[in-house]
């Protein structure tokens, strides 16, 4: 099979728009604006975006009321459209 082309970025996300949300829906709000920033900067569709649990749990290590101020992301985008969003490795 032929090696799928890809793309590769590190994306700095602000989640400012999380501390708008009420406090017991900063961390569920933090997670829509990933994708919501993802689907704007990777031309993606909504569906095709994939965050991986090591995000999550990098967004809920202070709780739900107190989300990172931004947080710092890799993304990769497959040829198909789908892409993927996880922590840069360090």
């Amino acid at each position: 099979m032929a090696e799928e082309e890809q793309e590769e970025r590190v994306l700095n996300v602000p989640l400012r728009d999380a501390r708008k949300a009420p406090r017991t829906k900063r961390a569920a709000r933090a997670v829509e604006a990933i994708r919501d920033f993802v689907v704007r900067h990777a031309k993606a569709k909504r569906e095709d975006v994939w965050i991986d649990p090591e995000v999550n749990r990098a967004l809920w290590t202070r709780g739900i009321q107190k989300p990172p101020k931004q947080i710092q992301l890799r993304t990769i985008k497959f040829e198909d459209g789908r892409v993927e969003v996880s922590l840069p490795e360090e």
